[in-house]
């Protein structure tokens, strides 16, 4: 299974290479529906809390690799995409509904180089209820945005497949070239914004924005990325404030301490709007000490404050660290950072989802009991938080973790694995939760 999470020793290889998704799925019957009875293990007493797998990926028509993570949707059903698998080996978009006290997984859509192939970001309900996301290539290998919505007339079959709508094909230049982690995100106004890894005018990426027009969608560029220390490959999406700022993270470019990194260590940015035209400022640069190579997606309060994490770096004493969850502050004019936790064996490379009693939950693509990953709660933020392991995948029940986690509104936590379960060969993935 290959993990498309970027570390600093691959700023130099090819797009292509970096991204390659290969999936060795073996010999699995292809199944229309798979019903897992959900896995029950018990979590630490003190935390009154259990894990469950709620879907053992197979490579079949349900897929490969979660590493867009879930949607919560209407009625509690959880909606996401797999990376690979489905019959063509492009990837699938599946909802997953509960019944009693199973789960059931029904592939909305089967991707094929035609539509887009490799849908490595998630899916997101627009204002109009339909689900939107990306693909990594296309026909032009470039990538996509699209949109899914369910048949028009009733379906009476078992097994109801989502018509699907590509908005917008990348070309590589000028408006950039395989969208990576992305969760789009949409502006009162119904425009769609997310992120390139690559292409552009320079070729380090872009911040696009999809504005509805004549029944389609208009493309337009807010930023060109690797045009000297304004951040190099922006892997995860965006997100909005209440004043139409536009935030997110490169992994690479900014300023950096080579000796630290081995390469520029990545930027925060925040783009402004400006007398018809887009303004980049650059929040953060790290350097090592602070953290390096920021993969996730930021989540923003109704303060203002923003927060995410880094794939590596950060210090414990005077050692070197292994991911930090971090925030930015408004603060005159600008934003103050701090390091709100510094991983000693984590690499926490999605971000991380708040409860309303400020509370983080993430994931660890790599660390825990067995090597194979663990989540995490960090607790009492307003000072230093304190870590609390909430499971150790085992690689029978997953391995890999990368996507974030989400909640729903009775505080239970769902995710994704790229690896590990019983469902194929060496590990499709699998869909978990934590119910409090």
């Amino acid at each position: 299974m290959v993990s498309r999470r970027i570390t600093m020793a691959d700023e130099e290889r090819s797009t292509a290479s970096i991204f390659d998704i290969k999936w060795q799925a073996g010999t699995v019957a292809l199944a229309l529906v798979v019903v897992f009875a959900a896995t029950v293990i018990a979590a630490p007493a003190a935390q009154a809390q259990t894990f469950s797998v709620l879907h053992y990926f197979t490579g079949g028509l349900d897929g490969a690799g979660s590493t867009g993570g879930v949607t919560v949707g209407p009625s509690g059903v959880l909606y996401g995409t797999a990376a690979g698998g489905g019959p063509y080996g492009e990837g699938t978009a599946f909802k997953l509904i509960q019944v009693h006290s199973s789960w059931v997984l029904y592939p909305l859509f089967e991707f094929d180089p035609g539509d887009g192939d490799n849908p490595i970001g998630g899916v997101v309900f627009g204002p109009n209820g339909a689900l939107y996301g990306t693909t990594f290539g296309s026909v032009e290998n470039q990538g996509t945005v699209f949109e899914m919505r369910p048949p028009l007339s009733v379906c009476k079959a078992f097994l109801c497949y989502w018509n699907e709508t590509v908005l917008h094909t990348f070309t590589g230049a000028p408006d950039g070239a395989d969208p990576q982690a992305v969760n789009l995100v949409f502006d009162q106004a119904g425009n769609i914004y997310g992120t390139t890894q690559g292409g552009g005018i320079y070729g380090g990426g872009t911040t696009f924005e999809l504005t509805p027009s004549g029944g389609g969608y208009t493309a337009s560029i807010l930023h060109d990325f690797g045009n000297g220390t304004d951040g190099n490959l922006p892997y995860s999406g965006v997100v909005l404030d209440t004043a139409g700022n536009v935030y997110g993270t490169t992994v690479f470019g900014g300023t950096g301490t080579p000796e630290e990194c081995g390469t520029t260590c990545g930027t925060v940015y925040q783009l402004v709007p400006s007398n018809g035209g887009w303004v980049e400022n650059v929040l953060v640069d790290f350097n090592g000490a602070n953290g390096r190579a920021p993969n996730g997606n930021l989540i923003i309060d109704a303060s203002g404050n923003l927060y995410g994490t880094t794939d590596s770096g950060g210090q414990i004493g005077g050692n070197n660290g292994d991911g930090v969850v971090f925030k930015l502050a408004p603060s005159g004019g600008g934003f103050t950072y701090s390091a709100l936790y510094t991983f000693s064996s984590c690499n926490p490379v999605g971000g991380v989802v708040m409860n309303a009693a400020g509370n983080f939950f993430g994931v660890c693509a790599t660390g825990g009991a067995n090597q194979d990953g663990w989540i995490f709660e960090l607790t009492n933020c307003s000072r230093t938080c304190s870590v609390v392991d909430l499971h150790d995948f085992n690689g029978s029940d997953g391995a890999e973790p990368e996507a974030s986690p989400v909640l729903d509104g009775n505080g239970n936590l769902y995710g994704t694995t790229v690896a590990g379960g019983t469902g194929c060969y060496e590990g499709c993935g699998v869909v978990w939760e934590i119910a409090p």
